[in-house]
């Protein structure tokens, strides 16, 4: 039996320390590490919100810092996809590496311009990675790999957010994995009306529990 877990880690990564809370229930059978946007961080309540009602179907969450404090005051380093990517599969290697998980299954939740990092890590790690969701996702910025991308995909877009709805749906159409766009009527880029975040959330986790488990 894996204890349940909830630790604030430090995670090496291309040089650079970055912090994260990882939090695993009882023989957690999967985990979903999240790829925050621009300006954003592991502490971001949104994604901590989507975080628990994932961790409430038994899959664990890592959020963490996809950049140092020094680095997010660089704004260009908040757009710097490859970089992104680069820390979000190392995180994933250093998960793999812990003991005790090295079998989870891994999904990723990423928003914004995170989802870019999420699809470009996917594409690059293969069937290592179990599941993606893309939270209003600026999932154009990895175009050059949504043909390689194997694991089921998942677009989450708000309604009235008809710039990234419409790349979403070109994204969407590259897309040869098993996929779905789920569209949130009426909500904006941040799902911010009463019950938008709710249904994120649930959609959300009943993707990563029927790919996780």
């Amino acid at each position: 039996m894996v204890p349940p877990t909830e630790d604030l880690v430090s995670i090496p990564a291309d040089g650079v320390e970055l912090e994260g809370m990882l939090e695993l229930p009882a023989d957690a059978p999967g985990v979903v590490v999240f790829a925050h946007g621009s300006g954003s961080s592991r502490k971001s309540p949104r994604n901590n919100f989507v975080a628990e009602v994932i961790r409430d179907r038994g899959l664990g969450t890592l959020l963490f810092d996809l950049l140092t404090e020094e680095e997010d005051r660089d704004r260009e380093n908040r757009f710097d996809i490859p970089l992104l990517t680069d820390r979000l599969v190392a995180v994933t290697e250093w998960l793999r590496e812990q003991e005790g998980l090295a079998e989870m299954s891994v999904g990723y939740f990423g928003s914004s311009t995170g989802a870019a990092a999420a699809l470009r890590g996917a594409a690059r790690l293969g069937d290592d990675i179990s599941a993606v969701v893309s939270r209003g996702g600026r999932v154009d910025m990895a175009s050059e790999v949504l043909t390689e991308i194997q694991p089921p995909t998942l677009f989450i877009v708000g309604g009235a957010d008809t710039q990234v709805l419409e790349l979403n749906r070109e994204a969407y159409d590259q897309l040869t994995c098993d996929k779905e766009v789920h569209v949130v009527e009426g909500a904006g880029h941040l799902f911010e009306g009463e019950g938008e975040l709710e249904e994120v959330a649930t959609v959300a986790a009943d993707w990563f529990e029927e790919s996780l488990h």
